[in-house]
């Protein structure tokens, strides 16, 4: 009987190890997960939206930390010296949908990188810039033109409106 308590204990401190690891590997901070996206952990959850702004997204962590909820938005290239504008706005907009949905403000988010994390303040500097973009995009999408916003060929060659677009590189 003792050697079976002895080998489930041990096999529960493996359990611990590699959960810790996991959770290391997907960046994930401490605290106990509410939201995925990821099919990995199961089905993922409805989006997240708020009509009173029109948006809607799925995070692919949301993590509760002392009354918190944190966003953490995970990549799959490598890191860039800097986060994108691109990603760290759209972890303003996932921190924009928890403070909607949930009724708290995120005091930051993460952006996780397979070699590396970034913290980004929820600042309402980044809020205000965030609702100001979500603004020209939508005067844009009125717009009958809209110039390419862009010099990268790649960039129009992936484009879904390329054959339709005077400016395509």
């Amino acid at each position: 009987m003792l050697y079976l308590a002895l080998a489930l204990v041990l096999f529960a401190l493996f359990l611990l190890w590699r959960s810790g690891r996991t959770r290391r590997a997907a960046g994930l901070p401490g605290g106990r997960v509410i939201y995925t996206d990821t099919r990995a952990w199961g089905k993922p959850e409805k989006p997240l939206y708020a009509p009173t702004i029109g948006l809607t997204g799925k995070p692919d962590y949301l993590v509760e930390q002392n009354g918190k909820i944190i966003p953490v938005e995970v990549k799959s290239g490598r890191a860039p010296q800097n986060p994108y504008d691109s990603h760290i706005y759209q972890l303003a907009a996932y921190c924009l949908l928890v403070e909607k949905a949930y009724d708290k403000r995120p005091p930051y988010g993460i952006i996780h990188y397979p070699d590396r994390d970034f913290a980004i303040d929820y600042t309402p500097e980044l809020e205000n810039a965030l609702l100001d973009m979500l603004a020209e995009m939508r005067r844009d999408e009125r717009r009958d033109n809209v110039e390419r916003s862009h010099e990268s060929r790649a960039r129009c060659r992936g484009c879904g409106f390329q054959t339709n677009c005077d400016d395509a590189l």
